[in-house]
């Protein structure tokens, strides 16, 4: 049985607009005018994207990343801080009662990350799935996936590092203690790894091309659309970018 998706590359955007073009792909598999959809992003500029429930400035230095040209969101998912830079972002949008879906939040990302783990296959890579939502190699991390649910739909999105640079990223964050950032970079280096540090030279297009690949086999998938956006799709992320860059939504929490 395959399962019938739209496929979608959609480049390298802002923060704003990444984050809207996925809540107008929610909303459209919500109202049933749409199929399930995967879909390739990049960031430009780059980005800083704070967990739904965090809070803002205690997590992000604003000012280092006003200076250094880095945007900084909210996700509606969960989870923790993430830098977005030098990786491919996938998101995936189906009702949730789709048989990929599974019968938990756990189950569901056990299931979708299958199509991670034939991308980095394909590329020869040993990776294995962490519970509840990681993805490793070599013993560290080199994909981090959140999920969230509306009105009978759901949405999980992720992250494929292509490189790393852990550097930069702790220059944009805060940490309880700045005399312990040396200790906390070093930390990271040892816990996260990416294309790069595994010796894959891999660009945009070619790693979206080889993870097209890894969920078209891994989990079946038809491609019925491709690279194709629709005009009110379009429409509808560019009201949702700009809801998502105001500071009532910046600041929520």
């Amino acid at each position: 049985m395959t399962f019938p998706f739209r496929l979608l590359n959609t480049g390298y955007h802002t923060c704003f607009y990444n984050l809207g073009l996925d809540d107008a792909l929610l909303e459209g598999v919500i109202r049933g005018a749409s199929p399930p959809v995967l879909r390739f992003y990049g960031w430009n500029p780059p980005a800083v994207s704070v967990g739904y429930f965090q809070g803002l400035e205690e997590e992000v230095d604003l000012a280092a990343c006003a200076e250094r040209g880095v945007d900084v969101i909210r996700r509606v998912t969960g989870g923790g801080a993430v830098f977005h830079n030098r990786e491919l972002t996938y998101s995936m949008v189906m009702p949730a009662t789709h048989p990929l879906a599974g019968e938990s939040i756990l189950d569901s990302y056990r299931i979708l990350c299958r199509g991670i783990l034939r991308g980095f296959a394909l590329l020869g890579l040993d990776a294995e799935f962490a519970p509840i939502n990681d993805i490793i190699c070599g013993g560290k991390k080199i994909s981090g996936n959140a999920q969230t649910r509306r009105q009978g739909a759901l949405l999980q999105h992720g992250t494929i590092l292509l490189q790393n640079d852990v550097e930069f990223m702790f220059s944009l964050l805060k940490t309880p203690q700045e005399k312990l950032k040396g200790r906390h970079i070093q930390d990271v280096k040892e816990r996260v790894t990416s294309l790069q540090d595994q010796g894959l030279t891999v660009d945009f297009d070619k790693a979206a091309q080889v993870f097209a690949q890894g969920f078209q086999e891994a989990l079946d998938l038809e491609w019925i659309e491709t690279s194709f956006l629709r005009a009110e799709e379009e429409d509808r992320a560019r009201e949702a970018a700009l809801a998502f860059s105001r500071s009532e939504w910046l600041y929520k929490r």
